[in-house]
């Protein structure tokens, strides 16, 4: 292992807090591999930029020779974290919840060592609980306690409604942590209560507790929101890459620097240069988000789809080409009108019908260069025309005799 400050030095790389940092130092002190646990609960099967903040920090764990622990929450999941919610998540069946659980292994080893990581379903010790057992767990903590959360708490003064269930949320994760007896534990800032739970039922059980490190949650493409499907502001880490570069490429100058930290192995030190040579005028902060575009996609395709997926976005956005290889659609010469709405849903270039109206309305559709403003515009008299959807998405509509 490397030694204890340069250990200290990737550990604490964009992380928000370590608690408690002295704590760490004398469990680093041991020369023996730590129990590093991460818990994930696969609601849903495609993982996205947001979802590898800690996952990448549990790979520098592993790249330490430290020892990964994935929680897969196959119970929990089906509870629902109610972490950062302002409603009640719907209960998932175990079944589908293992189904994700395969996929998220995939896709979590394009990040993590899966030959070396430890994987534990939490369902393995939460199904032999009698209810004894529950009422237990549940006299770990309080209700005055548990409605401190800042979730609860809105809820509460909101007149939310807050089930019984979802309280016992953070007793669950914080009893996984005592079955696999964790030495570190990760999360994102919206789990610093889940994760200050376990310590307190390491204690109790007379464990030594863990120390708790918690990730930022990550910005999605809109800079505002934390990256999420709900919000569209996600990129996925299965999307092809020119998909990929082209959504990176669109975050601002000032989140990039954010998504370097994160999403990168490149030192800070490198990235403060970068900022000086932006300060200097000597580097432009757009050659500087290609390169940071091209170090995510390698990590999750290759460098030959990086670069390939750099040269198409200089060919389209930068010097206002069409892709080659858009997808395409023949329709009737005999209409007289074009429906946008139904174009952009049936087509995919847009998730839904608020999204394509929302899309219209503010100018982000255009036939052959023209921007449109109605959900029904007059057919273009030319065989074959293109519609244009925000700044990456393209459609060739090619119109024949029916």
């Amino acid at each position: 292992m490397p030694d204890i400050d340069k250990q200290l030095e990737i550990i604490k790389r964009g992380a928000v807090a370590v608690c408690e940092e002295s704590e760490l130092v004398e469990k680093l002190k041991k020369s023996k591999p730590l129990r590093v646990k991460l818990g994930v609960d696969p609601t849903a099967s495609d993982l996205h930029l947001g979802f590898t903040v800690a996952l990448r920090k549990l790979r520098q764990f592993q790249d330490l020779g430290h020892q990964a622990v994935l929680i897969i929450g196959s119970y929990t999941a089906q509870v629902g974290d109610p972490s950062g919610r302002d409603k009640t998540r719907p209960i998932l069946s175990e079944e589908k919840v293992l189904q994700h659980a395969e996929e998220y292994l995939q896709q979590a080893g394009k990040i993590l060592d899966l030959e070396k990581i430890e994987v534990q379903y939490n369902g393995e010790w939460f199904k032999e609980f009698s209810f004894m057992d529950v009422i237990k767990l549940l006299s770990k903590t309080t209700a005055a306690r548990t409605l401190e959360r800042d979730d609860f708490s809105k809820r509460f003064n909101a007149g939310t409604p807050i089930y019984l269930h979802e309280m016992i949320y953070p007793l669950m994760q914080g009893y996984d942590s005592v079955m696999i007896k964790a030495d570190v534990e990760l999360g994102g800032t919206d789990q610093t209560f889940n994760l200050m739970v376990g310590r307190d039922l390491q204690r109790d059980a007379g464990q030594c507790p863990q120390v708790c490190i918690t990730m930022p949650l990550l910005e999605g493409l809109d800079g505002v929101q934390k990256m999420s499907k709900s919000y569209g502001n996600y990129v996925g880490i299965s999307e092809p890459a020119k998909e990929m570069f082209g959504k990176i490429m669109s975050i601002s100058d000032d989140l990039m620097w954010k998504y370097f930290e994160l999403l990168t192995n490149i030192p800070l030190e490198e990235l403060e240069k970068m900022k000086e040579g932006i300060k200097a005028a000597t580097r432009h902060p757009m050659e500087i988000k290609k390169q940071l575009a091209r170090e995510i996609i390698m990590e999750y395709h290759n460098e030959e789809s990086a670069d390939k997926a750099r040269a198409e976005f200089e060919q389209v956005f930068s010097k206002g080409n069409v892709p080659d290889d858009i997808p395409k659609l023949k329709i009737s010469s005999d209409e007289a009108e074009l429906n946008i709405l139904s174009i952009l849903t049936d087509n995919k270039l847009a998730p839904s019908g608020s999204e394509a109206r929302r899309l219209v309305k503010q100018g982000g559709v255009s036939v052959d260069g023209e921007k449109i403003a109605e959900l029904t515009v007059p057919m273009p008299e030319k065989n074959e025309f293109v519609i244009k959807v925000g700044k990456r998405r393209f459609l060739k509509v090619i119109k024949n005799k029916m």
